[in-house]
């Protein structure tokens, strides 16, 4: 009988926007008078079954409309950060999305500093650490991420990296050459999505034009060898979603998922949520329907949880990130 403790674990992919449960939703729409296109909560979590990425990030931008304020914002990370530390994360690196928010009038400052209150909160309440990682739309002009990026400058002391998300096809990585070279020079850590529906070049492209340490999703990286090799060798960490990539199609079932096949095959992988509210699963979820589906031993689960905390941006505090790993050596699964 496997252990109901779940293992320590660091969440590397999660998208704070989609963290938007439905009754939050409801509730933030009374407060700001924003009217939503469905009835209820039902039928909003029925809406919830998407045939692609677009179809997901048509409603996912929707229901944005409803966080208005720094309140809005510290409750949804709030709501987030009380489920995570129930889940066994110990250390969350967050992603938000602020071109789709200051595009609707809000300002930069509100988010920053409403998402930041709730995660001051949870180190004292829940002893968890956190970063912020901005991300940029790539469906929108690369002109648009160099002034999200200038506009973020006064607050760089509370954001630890940039990322890049939304729709992949078509937007290769090199479109955002000048603007993850300008994030480098101000010294934030890089990541970004690739491989989730782009080719495995979207890979190599995120890697060798924006210099990303670490590459969100990365699952059609494991289509070409040679890439996988790289990958291996140079010990690039992916940050899968399992759940995300059932509810999204880019796999048909979990049953089918190559995690296993990747992590035998030396790939410093991850298993994260992305993005909760809409995809079915928070982080031990996500762990526990993969040991479920795929069979993932003990061994296997302490490597995912291991290679998360290898895998986060703790530079600076080398000593939490010891302590984090011993935790997951002494976690006994049961």
């Amino acid at each position: 009988m496997p252990s109901s403790v779940p293992v320590p674990k660091a969440e590397l992919h999660l998208h704070i926007e989609g963290t938007l449960e439905p009754e939050l939703a409801f509730a933030l729409a009374a407060r700001n008078g924003v009217t939503l296109s469905h009835d209820d909560e039902l039928a909003l979590r029925h809406a919830y079954a998407f045939e692609d990425l677009q179809s997901f990030l048509d409603l996912y931008y929707e229901l944005m409309a409803v966080l208005r304020t720094e309140r809005d914002f510290e409750e949804l990370a709030a709501a987030y950060l009380e489920r995570a530390a129930a889940q066994g994360v110990r250390h969350a690196e967050i992603f938000f999305d602020p071109q789709a928010h200051t595009a609707r009038g809000v300002p930069f400052a509100t988010v920053v500093h409403g998402l930041h209150r709730a995660l001051e909160s949870a180190r004292e309440r829940y002893g968890m650490s956190s970063r912020l990682i901005m991300c940029f739309l790539r469906d929108r002009p690369a002109e648009s991420a160099l002034a999200t990026l200038a506009e973020a400058e006064p607050f760089l002391g509370l954001i630890t990296g940039v990322g890049l998300d939304s729709a992949e096809v078509g937007n290769p990585p090199a479109k955002f050459r000048e603007v993850y070279e300008k994030a480098a020079a101000l010294g934030l850590r890089r990541v970004a999505h690739a491989g989730e529906e782009g080719p495995p070049q979207y890979v190599t492209e995120a890697l060798d034009v924006l210099g990303v340490e670490r590459i969100d999703h990365g699952l059609r990286a494991f289509e070409d060898p040679g890439l996988t090799a790289r990958l291996v060798r140079e010990g690039v960490p992916l940050t899968l979603c399992p759940l995300s990539n059932v509810r999204l199609r880019t796999v048909d079932t979990l049953a089918e998922h190559p995690l296993r096949a990747m992590l035998a095959a030396g790939l410093k992988c991850t298993v994260n949520s992305d993005d909760p509210s809409y995809f079915g699963g928070y982080a031990e979820d996500n762990f526990r329907a993969v040991r479920e589906t795929l069979g993932l031993g003990p061994e296997e689960l302490r490597t995912l949880a291991r290679n998360s905390f290898e895998a986060a941006f703790l530079d600076d505090e080398e000593e939490l990130r010891a302590r984090y790993l011993a935790e997951v050596e002494a976690h006994d699964f049961g």
